[in-house]
């Protein structure tokens, strides 16, 4: 293992072989840590979720460690919270935020400054570009392209109400261009294509093309 300056690893921290720390890396308690992994300056491993008493849902307790994949690869500032997985193949980029409850799949990118919120899950091969906001409780099949800047929403009522948050839900290989916007619990169907700036309120059949706003078949 090759570490650098000012880095802190805590108790019963799992590390594997041929692994690089860069300088003031914070490794937090029972974090594993796989093989061939790269973890760059200043980036934070099995950080711990804060809350308050307006939170309406707050983090549950004990949650399970951090879990690194072999060969992946952790940008400069980043910080990734207990309870995800990110398996084997991963990049991701600098400072970008992976919130608790959260599965990467084998090969997918988050980009710089990205924010993946908890209790998401995200495939195989998705690349999720720069600044792009993943809302909690989304689900994102394999093969997801989500271009820069996207937006995503799990609560319609914006924390007035008492219903079921539920994230946006991409199907398999659909894309998302620049700067549009995903409602509350829309499903985006397999192959679809969503263009940039577009305000997405309705589900998107599979094959189809939407453009404008609100979302419209081209």
């Amino acid at each position: 293992m090759e570490k650098g300056e000012n880095t802190v690893i805590e108790d019963d921290v799992t590390i594997g072989a041929f692994v690089r720390i860069g300088h003031l890396v914070v490794i937090k308690q029972y974090t594993i840590i796989g093989d061939y992994v790269v973890i760059k300056d200043g980036a934070v491993a099995g950080q711990r979720p804060l809350s308050n008493k307006k939170m309406a849902r707050k983090p549950s307790d004990g949650l399970p460690p951090l879990v690194i994949g072999d060969h992946v690869s952790i940008g400069s500032g980043t910080v990734l919270y207990e309870a995800v997985n990110v398996q084997s193949g991963v990049l991701i980029g600098d400072l970008a935020s992976i919130r608790e409850k959260v599965t990467i799949g084998e090969d997918s990118i988050i980009g710089r400054n990205a924010v993946v919120e908890n209790n998401t899950t995200i495939g195989q091969r998705v690349t999720i570009q720069t600044s792009a906001y993943v809302t909690a409780d989304m689900t994102i099949e394999d093969d997801v392209f989500i271009g820069p800047c996207v937006s995503t929403s799990n609560d319609k009522y914006m924390g007035e109400g008492q219903v079921k948050h539920q994230g946006p839900i991409l199907k398999k290989g659909c894309k998302i261009g620049n700067n549009a916007t995903l409602l509350p619990g829309v499903e985006i169907g397999e192959h679809a294509v969503v263009g940039a700036g577009a305000v997405v309120t309705k589900d998107v059949e599979a094959g189809t093309t939407v453009v404008g706003s609100p979302a419209r078949r081209l």
